[in-house]
């Protein structure tokens, strides 16, 4: 029993290495309309558009009074970083990742002095294949529980939209009673805004 518990070890060591590294290089898995879609906000990396507010049902709040604009900043093969700017208010950027399982989107909430805001990074991740225009992202359990813990726990049944046509980019939050949805003009480009709190150029 020794001598073949000594002849396995090695080999079962040398097989989880083998495995691992096999993991490790794996390209991530998607599907077409999930790349046909990242692959389309990919295309226009570089460039800022101006958007405006189509339908909000809650009391009219900065993103009916401030400019909107939205700067597809940075762009890989696997992560699209997208800053929202709603006037002077840099806080925000759209995170979408390719998990591997499917596309992820993320809100990366900033204070000026760049550090975290106690919102940050709730957001959701696709549950089916969508379209090449169309991706659905219902709230993931970290922005559930971040919901709850921040005491607005309506937000659980958040589930946000991106819709992109040739023309047009729109942004939509839904749950039951709310609904808001911005679009953004994608014939033109506008001026490039500087880099959004906690991101540097």
């Amino acid at each position: 029993m020794i001598k073949i518990r000594n002849i396995l070890t090695p080999l079962v060591s040398s097989l989880m290495v083998i495995s691992t590294s096999t993991f490790a290089q794996a390209p991530l898995v998607s599907i077409p309309s999930q790349d046909a879609f990242f692959n389309h906000l990919k295309s226009l990396c570089g460039k800022a558009f101006a958007g405006k507010v189509v339908v909000d049902n809650a009391p009219p709040s900065a993103f009916n009074t401030s400019k909107l604009v939205m700067h597809i900043r940075k762009c890989t093969d696997s992560e699209l970083q997208i800053p929202f700017h709603v006037g002077k208010d840099a806080s925000r950027t759209w995170i979408i990742t390719k998990t591997g399982s499917g596309l992820s989107l993320k809100h990366d909430h900033r204070h000026k002095d760049g550090t975290s805001d106690v919102s940050t990074m709730y957001g959701g991740h696709t549950v089916d294949a969508g379209w090449p225009q169309v991706q659905t992202f219902p709230a993931d359990q970290y922005s559930k529980e971040l919901f709850v813990n921040l005491a607005i726990p309506q937000s659980i049944d958040n589930s946000w939209q991106m819709y992109i046509y040739p023309e047009k980019f729109t942004y939509r939050l839904t749950r039951q009673g709310r609904e808001f949805r911005v679009d953004f003009d994608l014939t033109q480009t506008i001026e490039q805004p500087a880099a959004p709190w906690g991101y540097t150029d």
